[in-house]
């Protein structure tokens, strides 16, 4: 108990710095950008559109209002897979930082996920101007969308703890992670409804998937207008809380060694 207390201390006391670095990564970001922070709501946009012309042929018969449907599951794997990316390399990135001073360096890794936090913040109000212009139905639930936001980010954290730590001692974990998000992708209801699946492909989507948890839920409040089943609810804290405690304890047990391999 003393020992998270004082790491709770110590988080407390670099707190400005986490924030001076979330401001660093977003100001590098938009530099030498003419629309600047508009960019975190046009570029979906763009994407969106495209993507909507090209799968709503496809399942225009199955999905009423598509572009919210598509873009409610788009904005959080982009988020989720984006900032674990660049979680990946936080360490490793400011290798000659760490190596200088001392620095709780999973401040890094949090850094990253916390800046991705914020585009996505900026992605809700791309995701309001899908809304308005399709016409979609409103309902109170939009305003639980936090809950979902909350969880999506401590998942998040974990899991980029857990690749900030093996990509310092393994490089390939990049590459390794690449073709993991592509399937990962693909096996997520993100273009298409999950009823397309064949029955035993669903199961395993819905059981194993934690993205899946976080869509359907983000769905059930932004799309449906309704309050999520306890099930992905829950599903979706425990896999967070999980991921994030798993995430942590690997790199807090090996992050006196990275001064080793950076």
């Amino acid at each position: 108990m003393n020992v998270w207390r004082i790491r709770i201390n110590l988080f407390l006391k670099y707190k400005d710095l986490l924030r001076e670095l979330v401001i660093r990564d977003i100001k590098l970001k938009y530099r030498r950008s003419v629309l600047g922070y508009l960019w975190s709501i046009l570029n979906p946009l763009f994407i969106m559109i495209i993507m909507t012309i090209v799968f709503s042929m496809m399942f225009r018969r199955n999905i009423e209002n598509y572009p919210v449907y598509l873009f409610t599951g788009r904005m959080l794997f982009e988020f989720t897979t984006g900032s674990t990316r660049q979680a990946m390399n936080s360490v490793t990135g400011n290798a000659a930082l760490i190596k200088k001073t001392y620095v709780p360096k999973y401040i890094f890794t949090l850094a990253k996920v916390t800046s991705a936090m914020v585009d996505l913040i900026f992605n809700l109000g791309a995701l309001l101007i899908v809304i308005i212009a399709t016409r979609a139905r409103v309902s109170w639930t939009f305003l639980l969308f936090p809950l979902v936001i909350v969880q999506i980010y401590i998942f998040s954290c974990g899991l980029g703890f857990f690749l900030a730590t093996y990509n310092v001692f393994f490089h390939d974990v990049l590459y390794i992670y690449n073709a993991v998000t592509t399937a990962w992708m693909y096996l997520t209801p993100i273009f298409y409804p999950i009823e397309s699946l064949p029955e035993n492909v669903a199961i395993v989507v819905k059981t194993v998937n934690p993205l899946y948890y976080y869509i359907a839920q983000f769905r059930d409040m932004i799309y449906l207008g309704r309050i999520p089943g306890w099930r992905i609810f829950w599903g979706g804290w425990v896999i967070a809380l999980i991921m994030f405690v798993i995430g942590l304890r690997v790199f807090l047990k090996n992050q006196d060694k990275f001064i080793l391999y950076i």
